[in-house]
């Protein structure tokens, strides 16, 4: 009975997680970028695009996720077309990453050493090619590590989601464990979430190595 409760709420944080992680990339990989080359140690020196883009990260980073959750139910709800379950959740968790992933990817391009934009313009690149032939590649060992903090967040997030019935691993454990004082799937499921945790962080720390060495 335990096994067929944990089997499908894990399924549900796994597919929220997935799918909030890819639309949290693809929304704060470019937006990253853009704060670094438009910024003070940029290649395209823009400060009022800059600090436009830093002001929204800002002001979304500064939302606490359940207050964020609620806010953009009207939203989710013309997205989705419902305000609870798991597609509904991804949005919002997509929106909490983003911001995250975008400062990520900020903080890993300003470290990066600065002749080596000199060299790639003295050797005619342009500005698209420093950025995906230069900047990516080397910061790939920090956008790895990066997504993997998103990731683990993520399924923190899934968890609080739980409380307006989002779906999943934290969703059977308020529902199931706390409600109807079933404390085997309340521990059930931290232990499964910790045990989730643990594999991603695992993961993401081989793959940044790895890397590392190759770069």
């Amino acid at each position: 009975m335990l096994l067929q409760l944990i089997g499908p709420a894990l399924g549900e944080t796994l597919i929220m997680v997935f799918f909030a992680t890819l639309m949290a990339v693809i929304i704060g990989f470019p937006v990253g970028v853009l704060l670094f080359v438009t910024g003070p140690g940029g290649f395209i020196r823009m400060p009022i695009l800059n600090r436009f883009f830093g002001w929204i990260v800002d002001v979304l980073r500064s939302f606490p996720f359940v207050i964020l959750m609620i806010a953009i139910l009207p939203l989710t709800r013309l997205i989705v077309g419902t305000a609870v379950g798991t597609a509904a959740t991804i949005l919002p968790l997509s929106l909490a990453a983003a911001p995250f992933v975008a400062r990520v990817i900020e903080t890993a391009l300003i470290e990066i050493d600065p002749g080596v934009i000199t060299a790639a313009k003295a050797m005619g690149s342009t500005n698209w090619q420093i950025i995906y032939k230069v900047l990516v590649p080397e910061v790939m060992p920090s956008v790895v590590s990066g997504i993997t903090l998103t990731i683990i967040n993520l399924i923190g997030y899934s968890a609080m989601a739980g409380i307006l019935g989002g779906g999943g691993l934290g969703q059977l454990a308020i529902a199931y464990g706390y409600n109807r004082f079933r404390t085997d799937v309340m521990v059930s499921s931290v232990l499964v979430i910790i045990v989730l945790v643990v594999l991603i962080q695992f993961v993401g720390t081989r793959l940044s190595t790895m890397l590392l060495k190759r770069r």
